[in-house]
């Protein structure tokens, strides 16, 4: 079993979608798709997606404490990359690019609070 999809909330899908487009520039991700309520990225082999939505239920979103999205990357180099891209973006930091266990990573907050993990392996 694989993970299908992700899906952060958001209360400003114009700011959530301009935020992530910007991050994943010169990445694989790109937008696949979007409607006024949900907008999805994926990977160049389109085997999962990720995905900004505002709630179906209309209320506000909110993150989980705990809840957290990893991006596996090929580097260091990308990981710092794209921490320094997402604190550039608005994002916040939650844990500057080091090594941690088995994985360089770092950690930050979207726009909407929602964490976010890059990580790469040690090569």
């Amino acid at each position: 079993m694989k993970m299908n999809y992700f899906v952060f909330g958001t209360n400003n899908m114009e700011a959530a979608v301009k935020f992530y487009d910007a991050l994943f520039e010169n990445t694989e991700m790109r937008q696949t798709f979007a409607s006024e309520r949900m907008t999805f990225w994926q990977g160049e082999d389109e085997d999962g997606a990720f995905a900004v939505a505002i709630p179906f239920d209309q209320n506000t979103a909110t993150n989980g404490n705990g809840t957290m999205l990893g991006f596996s990357l090929d580097s260091e180099d990308e990981v710092t990359r794209l921490y320094n891209k997402a604190i550039e973006l608005g994002g916040s930091c939650e844990g500057k690019p080091g090594q941690r266990g088995p994985r360089f990573s770092a950690y930050v907050r979207d726009l909407d609070n929602n964490k976010i993990a890059f990580g790469a392996k040690n090569m």
